[in-house]
């Protein structure tokens, strides 16, 4: 990991302490495995109630991350901009005069399709992006790189559950709709006018079972070719344009 991405890392047990204390937005703990080091335990149990993902790894992993070579066995991963609410997206699409456009990432973990995704997202007018606290990308320095900046204008929403959100943004007015590969509604067929949720999966198991239940249609796109998929941000980026296109009356 070079420095330009530890502009995020969060260094030491006081350091991560204060910023704990001071409620920074904290995507990821990353604390030595096999230390009983009681201070160390009240840091990981402040960051549990926090909400914060905590992973164990080996002190040497640690030590690769490190800028500052005294980690003293903990390294916070924060964000780089504070994170939105749902509510902050609708508040947007409400001053531009817009139906809602929400993008929402299913588990998106790698942090160059997330910076992708925001990137388009934010080019395509779209009003805010949602993701999962846990088992995602979160807004890191390398994320707000592959973005171009994206992410420090477009409100990003991080959500303890998925199909919960999904139920609260059908419940708000606008209609869901997953990208699967398999999806029985083709994307030139689908209407996708009005207020529109795109849901992106991750990109090894596309879409969880329990979000693909909440969407009220799965988008395919049309393949032509030999390969049979598209990425995660590549998808995303031809279903984000897709909508743009239908709200420009093209």
């Amino acid at each position: 990991m070079d420095a330009e991405r530890r502009t995020d890392l969060i260094e030491g047990r006081n350091a991560v302490n204060e910023a704990m204390r001071a409620g920074r937005a904290i995507d990821k703990l990353f604390v030595s495995r096999g230390s009983g080091d009681s201070a160390l335990g009240r840091i990981i149990s402040r960051a549990r109630e926090q909400g914060i993902a905590v992973v164990t790894v080996d002190r040497r992993k640690l030590d690769e991350m490190s800028v500052t070579g005294s980690h003293q066995g903990v390294i916070a991963v924060a964000a780089v901009t504070q994170y939105a609410s749902i509510d902050d997206i609708f508040a947007l699409a409400a001053e531009r005069g817009e139906d809602p456009f929400v993008v929402v990432c299913d588990e998106i973990s790698d942090v160059h399709n997330l910076g992708a995704i925001i990137r388009s997202a934010e080019c395509a007018g779209a009003h805010g992006v949602v993701i999962p606290k846990r088992r995602s990308a979160g807004l890191t320095a390398v994320v707000d790189k592959t973005s171009a900046g994206a992410a420090e204008f477009l409100p990003v929403a991080r959500v303890a559950n998925i199909p919960a959100a999904l139920d609260e943004l059908k419940e708000r007015g606008l209609w869901v709709y997953g990208a699967a590969a398999e999806g029985a509604s083709g994307m030139w067929e689908t209407d996708l006018s009005d207020g529109v949720c795109l849901v992106i999966g991750s990109e090894g198991d596309g879409l969880g079972r329990l979000v693909r239940e909440k969407c009220d249609a799965l988008v395919s796109i049309p393949m032509r070719g030999r390969v049979s998929s598209l990425n995660a941000s590549a998808a995303a980026a031809i279903l984000i344009y897709e909508v743009l296109r239908r709200r420009s009356g093209a």
